[in-house]
């Protein structure tokens, strides 16, 4: 592997990948980003510190996102935990705030052990390809449903953006997304739904808490924070990169992410993980043709992560203003690409076809039980169904 050099960086890069990754913090804040300020505020956070939750995930995913990519040369993508999100927003325990950024350091100390010491990895070498790729299929598959049902309420803005998408796709694909995601601000500008009228360039400041630690804290916040972060984040997140082709240790990773959110919890990081859905945009071929310059769309999403981070309260007011639809229709026409190729890589070994439809279905089908969500759920009823239906040993 040749060395990292400025040349080399500004010739990996593109339009494309800078369009991909932008697509992957705009559908990676927009999609939850609410649920983070609930679940701030339902743990007693003010204004300020909210502010400060916003900046220490923007940090914590745009350095993780920029090192890992540029250290193994593979698009690495990371998210906060939006089940570990919702969890906290609905919790009703009355603890402390500084009782609920020390279960945040717990987490990502487990999260950190998992990662360095191998546990997860070898766990997961024994998931089967299909089933990887075909939970990754019912995981994107709402989104791309919600294309189509924002034509009910937009059919001329989300109409606009499919045309615009089917003719790049056929004269450039390569600047698809990017044309896609213009054509629909111009058409939601031209029809007065953008209201930037609101919207006010102001930096967010840190805010540090003293963690404290508490037994109720550890076992209602940082242990369930824990199990959902792994099943519902991290295990899909290793499903995309394997379903996208890409080898890269998993372990490293994980570790890595758990370390720095060890580092920024008491600013607010909650939880860090490896992206599932926003990783899948940077990992097509939308980002570039050729799969060993993908790496460059994840460094692009790392890099305007952090600028997001730094203006946090102004960038989430920002995509406030940007009609629901666009968001919903944007999403969907972005994981097409991965939509197909992971339906095609599940339905392709005749031996494991039926594991992983089911796989699809349940994932799908957006079970959770205990919240822990359908992406495990989906991994493990495909598992079961690919041990039953495994042929008998005759002899």
């Amino acid at each position: 592997m040749s060395a990292l050099t400025p040349a080399r960086l500004l010739r990996d890069s593109s339009v494309s990948a800078l369009a991909a990754g932008l697509v992957t913090v705009l559908v990676g804040f927009a999609s939850s980003a609410v649920i983070v300020f609930q679940a701030a505020r339902q743990v007693g956070a003010d204004q300020a510190q909210t502010s400060s939750w916003i900046l220490a995930l923007g940090v914590g995913m745009g350095l993780t996102c920029i090192g890992l990519s540029l250290r193994y040369r593979m698009p690495v993508v990371t998210a906060w935990s939006t089940p570990a999100a919702a969890m906290l927003a609905a919790t009703t325990t009355a603890l402390p705030l500084s009782d609920a950024i020390g279960a945040f350091v717990v987490c990502a100390a487990l999260i950190a052990v998992a990662g360095f010491s191998g546990v997860f990895e070898k766990m997961l070498s024994r998931i089967p390809l299909p089933l990887a790729a075909g939970m990754l299929a019912g995981v994107l598959l709402r989104f791309g449903l919600d294309t189509f049902v924002a034509v009910r309420t937009q059919p001329l803005l989300v109409l606009a953006m499919l045309a615009s998408y089917l003719l790049m796709r056929r004269l450039w694909p390569r600047y698809s997304v990017i044309a896609t995601l213009l054509v629909g601000i111009a058409v939601a500008a031209g029809g007065g739904l953008l209201h930037l009228d609101s919207v006010v360039l102001t930096p967010t400041r840190p805010v540090w808490v003293t963690p404290t630690f508490s037994f109720a804290a550890l076992l209602g916040i940082a242990l369930p924070m824990f199990v959902v972060t792994m099943a519902s984040q991290n295990v899909p997140g290793v499903a995309v990169i394997r379903a996208s082709g890409y080898h890269m240790p998993v372990s490293p990773l994980i570790g890595w992410t758990g370390a720095l959110n060890v580092v920024l919890a008491p600013f607010g990081a909650f939880s860090l993980n490896l992206a599932a859905i926003t990783a899948a945009i940077c990992m097509g071929p939308e980002a570039h043709p050729d799969p060993q310059r993908r790496y460059m769309a994840a460094v692009w999403a790392g890099v305007i992560y952090l600028v997001v981070g730094l203006f946090g309260a102004t960038v989430v007011t920002l995509l406030a203003a940007f009609p629901r639809e666009l968001v919903m229709a944007m999403a969907g026409i972005a994981l097409l690409g991965a939509l197909g190729s992971n339906l095609s890589g599940a339905l392709k070994d005749h031996g494991s076809r039926e594991a992983a439809l089911l796989s699809f279905l349940i994932t799908a089908s957006g079970l959770s039980v205990h919240g822990i969500g359908a992406a495990f759920w989906g991994l493990l009823g495909g598992g079961v169904a690919l041990l039953v239906l495994r042929p008998r040993k005759t002899g």
